[in-house]
C-alpha cells in the first residue's frame, strides 16, 4: 500500500512538472516572458521601487518613451515606465498624447494580451483624463471598472506613471536641462506605483480571499452537507458574481508570463490561492478539490443540479464519446496555445460569464445553457468540456 501511495505521488508530481513546463513554454511563445523576466531583451522586469528605477534608467537611452511632435505636443509611451504593472493578461502599455498647452488630448493602448471584450470595457476610463491638464489629470480619482478590474487598474497605474513623467519633463524644460529624468522623476513614478499598490486590497478582494480559504481548508476537516451548500453559494456569489475570481487559462498565463509583484499582490491574493489549491492539492491525494469545493462555475452547476432528483442516466457509450470529445478538444486547444496560433480561445472559457458587464453575449448564453442542462446532467461543463479542468486532471 505504501509503495502504491509513493508511486501515485511520484506520478502526480511528474504530471505537475509537465503542466508547469507546458504553461511556461506557452508564456514564452506568446509573450516572450516568464515570471516577469523578458526573454526578448534579456532583462528582468523587476517590481516595486527597483523596477521603477530600472525603467527610468532605461529611459535615458530610449527616445521612444517621450516623443516631441512638430507642433510642440508630446507623446508618452508607458511601456518602460510601467514594466512592473500587470493587467489580467500581462503588461498594458499606453500612449498618452499631451498638447503643447499641457492638456491630455487622447490616450491610446499599445498592443497587449488582455481579453479584447474586457479591455474595451476598461478603456472607457480614458475619458476620465482627456481634456484635463496634467496636474488636473494626476489629481483625478479614478476607480476600477466593475467586470474589468485587472485591466482598469493597470490602465490607471500606467496613466499615473505617464503623467508623472510628462510633468517632470515639463519641469526639466523650464529648467533648461537637456538630460533625461533624474531621481525626482523616479520619486514621482514611485509614488504612482505605491498608489496603485495601495489600491490592490479591496473589500471584494478580501472577501474572495476569505471564501477561497474556507473552500480550501474547511472541507478537509468538516463533512457536513449543509455547510457544503453554504460554501457552494458563497463561491457563486462572492467568487463568481461579485469579484469574478476563478482559475482559468487566462489567469495561469498571466501568472506565468508576468509573475506576481508587491503592486499586484493584493489583487492576486485570492486567485493565487486558488491556483495553489488547484495545482498542489493533487499531490496530497485530493485531485478534484478545487473543482468540487472552490470553482464558482462548478458550484453553480452543482447547486442547479439540486433542483431535481430525476436525472436521466447516460449510456456508457455516450459517456465515452463525451469524454473523448473533451480530450480531443483539450488537445487541439493546447496545440493552438503552444504554437501561439490562436490563444484568444482563452477569453471564451465559460467562467468569464461571471464578468457579465464585459463578457461576450454568446459566452453568457452558453453558460446559462450549461446551467440549465446541469439540472438533469451533473456538472456537464466540468465533466465534458472544461479546458482548465482537463489541465488540472492531467
Amino acid at each position: 500500500m505504501k509503495n502504491r501511495t509513493n508511486k501515485n505521488f511520484l506520478t502526480t508530481l511528474l504530471s505537475l512538472v509537465a503542466v508547469v513546463l507546458m504553461l511556461s513554454a506557452a508564456a514564452i511563445v506568446r509573450d516572450g516572458k516568464l515570471f516577469g523576466f523578458d526573454l526578448r531583451d534579456g532583462r528582468a522586469t523587476e517590481h516595486g521601487r527597483h523596477g521603477v528605477q530600472a525603467s527610468t534608467a532605461a529611459l535615458t537611452a530610449n527616445n521612444d518613451t517621450l516623443t516631441v511632435m512638430p507642433d510642440g505636443a508630446i507623446v508618452v509611451n508607458t511601456r518602460l515606465l510601467a514594466k512592473d504593472v500587470q493587467g489580467y493578461g500581462g503588461q498594458v502599455p499606453l500612449r498618452i498624447h499631451i498638447d503643447k498647452g499641457g492638456v491630455v488630448d487622447s490616450i491610446e493602448a499599445e498592443p497587449n494580451a488582455e481579453s479584447p471584450d474586457f479591455f474595451s470595457h476598461a478603456s472607457s476610463l480614458f475619458g476620465k483624463w482627456q481634456g484635463k491638464t496634467v496636474d488636473e489629470a494626476m489629481a483625478e480619482e479614478v476607480d476600477a471598472v466593475t467586470g474589468a478590474t485587472f485591466s482598469s487598474r493597470a490602465i490607471i497605474a500606467n496613466v499615473q506613471r505617464g503623467l508623472a513623467y510628462a510633468k517632470r519633463h515639463a519641469e526639466l524644460d523650464k529648467e533648461s536641462e537637456a538630460d533625461g529624468p533624474d531621481s525626482d522623476a523616479v520619486g514621482s513614478a514611485g509614488v504612482s506605483g505605491a498608489s496603485a499598490s495601495a489600491k490592490g486590497w479591496t473589500l471584494g478582494g478580501i472577501a474572495a480571499l476569505i471564501v477561497a480559504l474556507l473552500g480550501a481548508v474547511v472541507p478537509l476537516f468538516v463533512k457536513n452537507r449543509r455547510w457544503h451548500y453554504v460554501q457552494l453559494s458563497l463561491n457563486v456569489i462572492v467568487l463568481g458574481l461579485w469579484t469574478g475570481t476563478f482559475v482559468s487559462y487566462t489567469l495561469l498565463m498571466r501568472l506565468f508570463s508576468g509573475g506576481v509583484s508587491l503592486a499586484t499582490l493584493g489583487t492576486l491574493a485570492a486567485p493565487l490561492l486558488m491556483v495553489l489549491v488547484a495545482m498542489l492539492y493533487p499531490l496530497a491525494g485530493r485531485p478534484g478539490h478545487y473543482c468540487a469545493h472552490v470553482c464558482p462555475f462548478g458550484s453553480a452547476q452543482e447547486l442547479a443540479g439540486k433542483l431535481t432528483r430525476r436525472k436521466p442516466r447516460l449510456s456508457p457509450r455516450l459517456n465515452r464519446a463525451l469524454n473523448m470529445f473533451r480530450n480531443v478538444l483539450w488537445g487541439v486547444l493546447m496545440v493552438l496555445m503552444l504554437t501561439a496560433t490562436w490563444t484568444s480561445w482563452m477569453d471564451y472559457e465559460l467562467f468569464t460569464a461571471f464578468l457579465y458587464t464585459s463578457a461576450s453575449v454568446w459566452v453568457i448564453a452558453i453558460a446559462v445553457l450549461f446551467l440549465v442542462l446541469s439540472i438533469w446532467v451533473p456538472r456537464p461543463y466540468c465533466r465534458f468540456v472544461c479546458p482548465t479542468g482537463s489541465l488540472l486532471r492531467s
